[in-house]
């Protein structure tokens, strides 16, 4: 796996959280609450982007973080994340520059 990849992986999750959080369906608990809250049309367009605003940032920071780039909790370090092939995915700063491509190009 690249480090595209790996954060083509994370962009997915991360959209895949922000449909889970802004459905009707009521799957998990921050759906529940948002649709207790009888938002607006406008208001739930707007709670979506700061939503999605959030969830950017924090995947961002932890990948970020993983390479090297960030501290996680206060404390800055290079961690190395092998695929199963045992190459080299993240920890060499090659995340830090695909993070923000996929991250924040898209936001």
């Amino acid at each position: 796996m690249t480090p595209a990849e790996f954060v083509r992986h994370w962009q997915t999750e991360k959209d895949g959280l922000l449909e889970l959080f802004m459905s009707t369906a009521g799957e998990t608990l921050v759906s529940q609450r948002i649709a207790s809250m009888g938002l607006s049309e406008q208001q739930t367009i707007a709670l979506r982007d700061v939503l999605n605003l959030a969830l950017t940032d924090t995947f961002y920071t932890l990948l970020l973080g993983l390479d090297g780039a960030a501290s996680i909790g206060g404390v800055q370090h290079s961690y190395r994340v092998l695929d199963e092939d045992g190459d080299l995915i993240c920890g060499d700063g090659r995340v830090e520059a695909e993070a923000y491509a996929q991250l924040h190009t898209d936001s």
